[in-house]
């Protein structure tokens, strides 16, 4: 962790950081802040923090740290709109997902394909993400780079079957909060892998509340680590097409 969020550590101290892993000594402090207070996901209480700052103070100090250079999406001086796509390569991947790559390509964006092993680098992950206008991803943490888009950009989230109430708490409401506009795109349960395994009249296809009611676990195992999904290109098509007008009449952010 220390090695991954360097560059971040450094804005936060004078202090160079100590990685108790490696480093076995005894060290003497004075004080020390001990914890974390979770606020909400992608949130800060301005209320609560000294200085009040916002998601917007934490994004400029994100594209302090990173040395970001895009502001806007409107900066981005490129033919065509850059449309990255976070890859998965285990759970709620796109079974289609060449098709989709195509579809996106056929509408005009320049693909970046990011499975998460180039992830790993945030240095130039993050360059990557901050020249992009468009954000598409399935339900999950890759979803919370869009945080370094500039503002103005769009994140398309797509949601899984049984994962609406999470999808839109942990990335949808957030967007604006982080200067960026938001479209969903919710499967159709003939779009999950699960209504092939247990068929449309299942409780796991036609009631998910009734399994997320078992409690987080048992919901966790069906619908986040046990489920892909083959994407409706003519559906994902119309979702497309409003990103790029969104792009073009970019909402104004304070």
């Amino acid at each position: 962790m220390v090695e991954r969020y360097k560059r971040i550590l450094k804005q936060l101290s004078a202090y160079n950081a100590i990685n108790p892993a490696e480093d076995g000594s005894v060290h003497c402090f004075p004080g020390a802040v001990i914890g974390l207070k979770y606020h909400d996901n992608l949130a800060l209480n301005t209320s609560d923090i000294p200085g009040g700052y916002s998601m917007s103070d934490f994004k400029h100090f994100l594209r302090k740290s990173y040395s970001l250079k895009i502001t806007t999406a409107s900066e981005i001086e490129h033919p065509k709109p850059v449309l990255i796509l976070i890859s998965r390569r285990t759970t709620r991947k796109f079974l289609n997902e060449d098709e989709t790559v195509g579809l996106m390509e056929d509408l005009g964006f320049q693909v970046i394909i990011t499975p998460p092993y180039n992830m790993s680098s945030l240095d130039k992950f993050a360059q990557v993400v901050n020249s992009c206008s468009v954000m598409v991803g399935a339900h999950g943490a890759g979803l919370a780079n869009s945080v370094l888009l500039p503002a103005g950009a769009v994140t398309v989230q797509v949601v899984p079957l049984g994962l609406d109430r999470a999808s839109a708490a942990n990335y949808g409401d957030p967007a604006r909060k982080i200067g960026v506009q938001y479209l969903e795109y919710k499967i159709e349960a003939e779009e999950s892998s699960l209504f092939d395994l247990y068929g449309r009249d299942q409780p796991i296809i036609a009631d998910p509340q009734s399994i997320h009611l078992k409690g987080y676990d048992v919901a966790r195992a069906v619908y986040l680590d046990g489920q892909d999904m083959k994407i409706n290109l003519v559906r994902l098509r119309e979702i497309l097409v409003q990103a790029r007008k969104l792009l073009g009449n970019p909402t104004s952010f304070k």
